[in-house]
């Protein structure tokens, strides 16, 4: 029997993913949406199950999340999840973040390419079982959060910290998770800002692929409440850096 279109799935603001507010860390969040995503594409048949036996893989090219609350320690909240869109290289996904009742808590919005994981060179998308993917595209569920923009950082930007990676930062494709970005990038600003300002909007860009070993450099501006942070590495046989992620911060003063 085919599936929906949309999936809805249900997880646990563990307590040791929460901070120090009890409230889920955006990082855990992350990680849930695209667990949904994962286990949405996989019972229909176009996920990492079937993708891996003909060496081709997703690969995250850029997530947005907007919330208007996180979910508490202990909470049960659910996760629905869609394709809006399917073209040749890129599919974009939406997510609606709610509570165990039902009640709106935040969106978010990400485009995935598919590459060959022999040549890590991207792929047909519509190639893949026929077009199987374009059979659950779903353009009325609605997603009130505004697409991805391009982030525009200056070349002239303060490098505040440097970070070594390793065996724990790296995922099933082979290179650095994604959500281990995020996770670094929250960490640039201390408790004490935390508690006066709240983070409205995330957007996340993907430029190029890290892996263990490399270093990642975190050049940060801010403009006004918005923090723009530019991510590069570098490695020992190289001494030039590349531009690895790109992410804008959307903060509000609480």
């Amino acid at each position: 029997m085919k599936l929906g279109k949309i999936g809805e799935y249900e997880f646990v603001a563990e307590p040791f993913h929460c901070d120090f507010s009890h409230q889920l860390m955006l990082g855990h969040l992350g990680n849930s949406m695209l667990n949904a995503a994962d286990y949405h594409s996989n019972d229909r048949g176009y996920g990492m199950e079937y993708l891996n036996t003909v060496h081709r893989t997703w690969v995250l090219s850029r997530l947005a999340i907007e919330m208007e609350r996180m979910p508490k320690a202990y909470d049960k909240f659910k996760i629905a999840t869609w394709v809006e869109s399917a073209m040749k290289y890129f599919t974009s996904r939406n997510f609606a973040v709610m509570s165990a009742d039902g009640r709106p808590l935040g969106y978010g919005r990400s485009i995935w390419a598919m590459i060959d994981t022999d040549t890590r060179q991207p792929v047909d998308i519509l190639a893949v079982r026929d077009g199987l993917i374009s059979e659950y595209i779903e353009t009325d569920q609605p997603c009130p959060i505004c697409k991805s923009s391009r982030v525009k950082i200056d070349d002239d930007v303060e490098l505040v910290r440097s970070v070594s990676t390793y065996y724990s930062d790296v995922d099933v494709n082979g290179h650095v998770n994604s959500v281990k970005y995020i996770e670094h990038v929250l960490d640039l600003f201390d408790i004490d800002f935390y508690k006066t300002h709240r983070l409205k909007r995330m957007d996340v860009a993907y430029v190029a692929e890290s892996h263990q070993g490399d270093l990642l450099n975190f050049y940060v501006q801010q403009m006004g409440d918005t923090h723009i942070i530019r991510i590069t590495k570098s490695s020992c046989s190289k001494t030039e850096e590349v531009e690895v992620v790109r992410v804008s911060m959307d903060f509000i003063k609480e």
